[in-house]
């Protein structure tokens, strides 16, 4: 009976994934089937080879790595990448994401996790044969090879376990042998379209960026384009905006919220792979930083203003907001007003734009007295999962994503027509766009449809501007519209002109790199050596019969250019500034060296060979009477760097300075590699006058 018990929670735990394939729509997913299988076969075998101290673990990391996969799948239509690891120890990231435990399917997640558990604890018998159950595995691998390109039309997801594919994108290669002629339209700025209107009657500038939001969920943009059923529509933000020009064939080039603000305000693609973001690599390229939109503004006497509803710190917003231009900077400290519910991301979009609109408010009464212009960037939090939504208005939708979506409809619709009441609209151009998009289960080319909607005063504005745009091209329509000059470093075209010639656009999301050529036909790759092609009018919509494409890994050079657009290539110095004078209020108690970090110094890669020498200036402004005793961590993942000897800070007390320096080599390459800045003091208050890292030898990324 013990065996029969053991063997019966082992099969659950290990074959659970093929189950929660069929949940909650069956779907005849073949491949998919077979890597779920072959990936069970292998963590089965495990389990009766294993001893019960190594069991238990192994369980219970096989059980959160299919859950996460899973919730990560529900929230932006995609499968894990090596690069998402880093998160899983960042709790700044880790702890808003896993608030409430709101599951996707959470009788499936505690089945899951009840049966690892059991798995471990369980005696195992003695088992015959295991080197066949290995065997079998792998021959379930090498069958799985022709049924997955017998079913290319189906996504990642669908032919893929989860691990599986962690292996497969991990072990491929992403090169491409032989050089490749970048195709012009994808490294130039194009402005010869016919302007749609002369007379332009905007003084002010308000992008609204709305986290994850793809278009699809505009009802006039899905029709337009057109696309399937949705499964929420925003209605309201619809009908606020009848007066709008709408952008159907509009793409979000990648994943990830600094990504996407690159691409919006620096007029460039952002990577197309899982690389240390263009905007960390600004630091080592000032001049290029001085070329994006905020940094233009403020030259033709703009001021600029960057507001969001989520924490600064993550992802380095606090500084790297500042570097292109913007002059003042807030996250969910800014707001007074408590959420109506609990949120750990930070400020619900109902609240979020009630303080926006008071903030703007501010901005035309110093405007009006002064004459100055002003930009104003925002950024919405509350689709980010797990979604600021309370649990009794998620429960009357098919999940809190959608009930998340609905909250935000109202919350910006009702923005809008503030606006339009105070008069704010009648001197300010408008752009509500996002900043990637979490995709939808009806295909993969949804993850790459972003969202524009341009409200000018001006006459005579089309309702649905024809042609393919991108968040690539916000910097080129903006300075368009105002008559400024035109950086030499953006791309793209602009919004406001009108363009006889198609367009080439990259996208490279839900493990798909894709590029719709001059010629229009769109290629697409996928991490497993899958590269087909097909005739179409845009690199968004569904296609036709796709053929195999003999040339397509060309994408991965493409992708590889545009990738080094900003990288320093040759031996030389580079300095990454992460401070310039900030206060920073120290915890009573330090509980955790993640969330009680002080600088944004993260995330860091060094190459092999480099030395890295890192200055640190600190001012004491409210001590204790004990004073402040600092310390300073480095990490490389979330790991301890015992080999980096670094010297310890000297007791500060109100009013006293400190200046510690110190340098280390990089033998090896060094990865997500992060600085902790740590202290404590009940109403201890530092300033950072500076934190610098310069690297010499050879540089590759930053």
């Amino acid at each position: 009976m013990r065996q029969k018990t053991f063997f019966f929670l082992a099969i659950v735990a290990a074959f659970l994934p093929c189950v929660w394939r069929l949940f909650p729509q069956p779907a005849w997913e073949a491949a998919g089937f077979l890597s779920d299988i072959a990936c069970g076969l292998i963590i089965f075998t495990l389990a009766v080879a294993s001893r019960r101290r190594l069991r238990l673990p192994l369980f219970i990391l096989w059980a959160m790595f299919q859950v996460g996969a899973r919730e990560l799948l529900a929230a932006m239509q995609r499968l894990p990448e090596w690069h998402d690891f880093h998160y899983l120890f960042d709790p700044d990231f880790i702890g808003p994401s896993i608030d409430g435990l709101h599951f996707t399917s959470p009788y499936l997640a505690a089945t899951f996790f009840a049966s690892a558990v059991a798995v471990g604890l369980w005696p195992a018998p003695p088992v015959r044969g295991k080197k066949w159950l290995l065997a079998a595995a792998f021959v379930l691998f090498a069958l799985h090879y022709p049924l997955c390109r017998e079913f290319d039309e189906q996504s990642i997801a669908a032919r893929y376990n989860s691990l599986h594919w962690l292996m497969v994108s991990a072990l491929s290669p992403d090169g491409y042998e032989g050089n490749v002629a970048m195709p012009p339209g994808l490294v130039s700025l194009d402005l010869s379209g016919k302007p749609i209107f002369a007379e332009k009657k905007a003084k002010n500038l308000l992008i609204i960026t709305l986290e994850g939001i793809p278009g699809i969920y505009h009802p006039e943009i899905r029709a337009a384009f057109p696309a399937p059923p949705a499964e929420i529509s925003m209605d309201k933000l619809a009908a606020a905006t009848p007066d709008a020009m709408l952008i159907p064939d509009f793409v979000d080039h990648s994943h990830q919220t600094i990504r996407g603000l690159y691409a919006l305000l620096c007029g460039d693609f952002s990577k197309q792979s899982w690389d240390t973001p263009k905007a960390y690599e600004l630091q080592d390229n000032p001049e290029r930083a001085r070329q994006c939109l905020p940094a233009q503004m403020v030259a033709a006497g703009f001021a600029t203003h960057y507001l969001q509803g989520a924490d600064l710190n993550f992802m380095g917003k606090d500084w790297v907001m500042p570097m292109l231009g913007f002059q003042q900077v807030h996250g969910k400290k800014w707001f007074k007003e408590k959420n109506p519910f609990r949120f750990d991301w930070g400020v619900v979009d109902e609240v979020f734009f009630r303080g926006v609109a008071n903030y703007i408010a501010g901005l035309q009464a110093k405007s009006q007295s002064t004459g100055q212009p002003w930009m104003l960037t925002l950024m919405t939090v509350g689709t980010h999962q797990p979604y600021a939504v309370p649990d009794a208005i998620a429960a009357g939708y098919k999940n809190r994503k959608l009930a998340a979506v609905a909250l935000l409809d109202k919350a910006v619709a009702d923005f809008i027509q503030t606006l339009r009441k105070r008069g704010v609209l009648d001197d300010t151009l408008v752009l509500v766009t996002s900043d990637e998009s979490h995709g939808a289960e009806l295909a993969d080319w949804v993850s790459s449809w972003g969202l524009a909607i341009v409200l000018a005063p001006d006459d005579k504005l089309p309702r649905l501007k024809a042609g393919g745009y991108g968040l690539v091209d916000v910097e080129a329509s903006m300075l368009d519209y105002f008559g400024l000059p035109m950086p030499p470093a953006i791309i793209g075209r602009s919004f406001f002109r009108d363009y006889e010639t198609p367009r080439e656009m990259v996208s490279f999301t839900a493990s798909w790199r894709r590029w719709h050529d001059a010629l229009g036909v769109r290629h697409e790759c996928s991490q497993d050596g899958l590269c087909r092609q097909v005739k179409a009018p845009s690199i968004l919509g569904t296609p036709g019969q796709f053929d195999n494409d003999r040339n397509g890994k060309k994408l991965f050079a493409i992708g590889a250019q545009l990738d080094r657009a900003l990288t320093v290539v040759k031996p030389g110095e580079r300095t990454l500034q992460f401070a310039k004078g900030e206060l920073r209020r120290l915890p009573i108690k330090v509980r955790d060296d993640w969330t009680d970090n002080l600088c944004g110094a993260q995330y860091l890669n060094f190459p092999a060979g480099s030395e890295v020498k890192v200055s640190v200036r600190v001012k004491a402004m409210k001590a204790p009477s004990g004073g402040i005793q600092l310390r300073l961590l480095a990490k490389q993942w979330e790991y301890d760097q015992p080999d980096i000897s670094i010297p310890t800070f000297p007791l500060l007390h109100t009013g006293e300075e400190c200046l510690v320096e110190f340098s280390f080599k990089n033998p090896e390459a060094r990865q997500s590699f992060s600085f902790h800045l740590l202290g404590e003091g009940k109403n201890a208050v530092i300033r950072i006058d500076g934190f610098t890292v310069t690297v010499t030898g050879p540089t590759q990324s930053s």
